[in-house]
């Protein structure tokens, strides 16, 4: 294929444009007609064009393959990562798709928060709530948060404010 620049050099650089919407600056939706263009130029006019690339290094074979093992070496479940309760590893986790106690929620959380974020782009739930009144779903969120903050106070020591945070609790939940 010839450059369709200069019209003399093998095209070598080949370009795929899509217009954006002007108004968004995004790409135009599915139902907007969209035009691509394809340009096909040699080296030495891509150089001219300034266009965003990246260099190209030659790499042999067994640097490649170096590459390819770092890669899979981080990316490898933390053998070390084992629940003390249920024994489930962190391979194990990943392979089943479900945790074995209630321990594995705190001590996978940082791989379940990046499973929620690839699943549902969030990683609470934003959704419908089911059919309790707002000051009930309020009141549940608080009892919540003060069970936290209590958990929090005993394991300080601070039995003062853990005695207070258990009548606030008591009286919240009508007991």
């Amino acid at each position: 294929m010839i450059c369709q620049i200069c019209q003399k050099n093998n095209a070598t650089v080949h370009i795929t444009e899509m217009p954006l919407d002007l108004d968004t600056g995004t790409e135009p939706s599915e139902l907007t007609e969209q035009v691509v263009m394809d340009k096909h130029i040699c080296p030495s006019c891509a150089g001219q064009l300034n266009l965003p690339h990246m260099e190209v290094v030659s790499k042999n074979t067994m640097d490649i393959w170096k590459l390819l093992q770092m890669s899979t070496n981080s990316n490898a479940a933390d053998p070390k990562l084992t629940c003390p309760d249920c024994g489930m590893t962190l391979a194990e986790f990943r392979s089943k798709g479900r945790l074995g106690c209630a321990n594995d929620y705190e001590l996978f959380r940082q791989h379940l928060d990046a499973l929620l974020l690839r699943m549902h782009n969030a990683s609470e739930h934003v959704g419908q709530v089911s059919e309790l009144d707002e000051g009930e779903v309020e009141r549940k969120a608080q009892i919540s948060t003060l069970r936290e903050q209590l958990e929090i106070a005993i394991r300080d020591e601070a039995y003062e404010a853990a005695a207070e945070l258990r009548d606030e609790l008591n009286t919240l939940q009508g007991g």
